[in-house]
């Protein structure tokens, strides 16, 4: 079976949370790590109705989401979570191409990205390059990649 793209909708908000949970929690974070970013993973109808958030899903089963904020010529990869089941499948470099190709047509030169310290080696491997590191938003003291892909052309 093939794995599709599409928006998604209002009534599949808790799936989509639940599997940015379970993805990030693949990395062996403990639960007080987890429930200090809690509300960071979440994505709520606001997030629909104001952003780019795409599942992939392959039959009825949601694979992986993603959320890009577009802001006149730069954007922002605000989530990209593959469900634990399916890394390593391709699902996330189809979710990325797919931000690529949104962005670049709405004209944006400049992807950022404040990554998670586990998935910097797969944002390396799809173009994108590490500037600095930035606070994290969730856990005092810790610190992210800040990446960034730049869109040729």
């Amino acid at each position: 079976m093939s794995i599709t793209l599409r928006p998604a909708i209002s009534s599949e908000l808790d799936a989509l949370h639940d599997l940015c949970m379970r993805s990030k929690a693949y990395w062996g974070y403990d639960e007080a790590f987890m429930k200090a970013c809690t509300e960071e993973l979440h994505i709520n109808k606001s997030d629909l109705e104001n952003h780019h958030v795409v599942v992939a899903e392959e039959g009825s089963q949601i694979l992986g989401v993603t959320q890009l904020e577009i802001t006149d010529e730069n954007a922002e990869l605000d989530k990209l979570f593959i469900c634990p089941d399916a890394i390593g499948r391709g699902v996330g470099k189809q979710l990325f191409n797919w931000v690529k190709e949104t962005s670049h047509a709405a004209g944006v030169r400049k992807i950022t990205i404040h990554a998670d310290p586990y998935a910097e080696d797969f944002y390396n491997y799809m173009g994108a390059k590490t500037t600095r590191t930035v606070p994290s938003g969730s856990i005092e003291g810790r610190v992210l990649p800040f990446m960034e892909y730049v869109i040729e052309g």
